[in-house]
């Protein structure tokens, strides 16, 4: 494995790192997550209907999975530090314009760009980690940033929660802004670069899209990473469709909302801390395998429940299952994919990344087409989980 001189952090440094990172790679909930509970109050105020302002936060999941393909490959030539520095100025730059949307298309364009700077946190705080951990040391650094990032949809509701009671969706936005302010300030002083001038990708556009192309064309890598990215996709369906089925069906309060949020939150960042546990002993191969299995019976059960229009406390339970699972897939899907990926690491988490963020951006809208329900919305999880578990299926008959 390629390393470099910086794979060596220990104790402080690598905690201090692991924070920086993790809140990085939280940017793409923080984008997504911390206006969910404004959302109805937002359709109220433009007269839009909810497909309309689902578009909203769909435009920003296309913006994250597209800025993926621009920050992670141009890492790879340039080195990690200035494309990130880069994406955090523009990411405060589109969340004052978000802020001061005077219309829904004005909005619908700023949160594509917003999200399309927020990527630049996610892809790198991953390409980041590659240069500096292989094997199970990967896993285990992966596990950290999630328990970190896991703190992001958890507090991102609960904190637009709590903002809502003091101001409107706006000024949430303007809390976005800085957000953007702090990660930048943070990025400056204490990231160094990871990825020196000699293991950097040369030759100019032609070379980068030649290293996107070898990637696509590697069974084991692109089972993987759609493996992660369908499963991503199960995750976003759920994040559009929650704020209406438990706001406007089950009739709960923002602040309701946002602790069910968050009790899910808490699901993923426990068993992402088991994954590495485990991954250590099993190996991440069984470990993702076991997962699947239980993440898919979960989305079988949570389909049937709703089917049944069960209460929320019945529907609750198979859900926190489904949600869990994603902290066990993610760290031992991420780890398979990257840790063979050395200087193309950048390229390497930008498909991945940009994989989840497309196909979240296609799950979340069909979750309101003719309405969104709670059944709408466990049929979404679902299938994206069979495709999943096909996904891998697909790369484990390879291997």
């Amino acid at each position: 494995m390629n390393k470099t001189p910086t794979s060596s952090l220990t104790g402080t440094s690598r905690l201090s790192y692991a924070i920086v990172l993790g809140l990085l790679a939280a940017l793409g909930p923080l984008c997504t997550d911390l206006y969910l509970p404004a959302l109805p109050s937002l359709g109220n105020e433009f007269s839009a209907s909810t497909a309309t302002v689902q578009l909203s936060l769909t435009a920003g999941l296309i913006g994250l999975g597209a800025g993926q393909l621009i920050f992670g490959p141009l890492s790879d030539t340039q080195g990690r530090r200035r494309p990130l520095l880069i994406s955090l100025i523009i990411l405060l730059l589109a969340s004052l314009w978000c802020a001061f949307a005077p219309d829904i298309p004005q909005l619908i364009a700023a949160r594509f760009l917003q999200g399309a700077a927020g990527a630049g946190g996610a892809v790198l705080s991953r390409a980041i980690a590659r240069d500096l951990y292989s094997g199970y040391e990967l896993t285990r650094f992966f596990a950290l940033l999630m328990l970190i990032n896991g703190l992001a949809p958890i507090l991102a509701p609960v904190m637009g929660g709590v903002l809502l009671q003091t101001m409107d969706w706006r000024g949430i936005f303007l809390a976005l802004s800085a957000i953007a302010i702090v990660l930048l300030a943070l990025s400056t002083w204490r990231l160094k670069e990871t990825l020196p001038p000699e293991r950097r990708i040369t030759g100019g556009t032609g070379k980068l899209l030649q290293s996107i192309g070898t990637l696509l064309t590697q069974r084991e890598f692109m089972g993987l990473c759609l493996t992660q990215a369908f499963v991503g996709a199960g995750l976003f369906a759920y994040i559009g469709a929650s704020p209406f089925v438990f706001q406007e069906i089950y009739q709960l309060s923002p602040q309701a909302f946002s602790l069910c949020f968050a009790i899910n939150g808490v699901g993923m960042v426990i068993a992402a801390q088991i994954a590495a546990y485990l991954s250590r002993k099993r190996g991440e191969v069984a470990v993702l395998k076991i997962a699947l299995h239980i993440a898919v019976a979960a989305a079988l059960i949570l389909l049937i429940v709703c089917a049944l229009r069960a209460p929320l406390p019945i529907i609750m339970l198979p859900l926190f299952v489904t949600m869990a699972m994603i902290g066990l897939i993610g760290p031992c899907a991420s780890t398979l994919a990257m840790q063979g990926q050395g200087h193309l690491a950048g390229s390497a988490s930008a498909l991945i990344g940009m994989s989840m963020f497309m196909l979240g951006a296609i799950s979340t809208p069909l979750t309101g087409i003719h309405g969104t329900s709670a059944l709408s919305m466990a049929f979404a999880i679902f299938i994206c989980y069979v495709l999943a578990g096909t996904a891998f299926t697909f790369v484990h008959r390879a291997r």
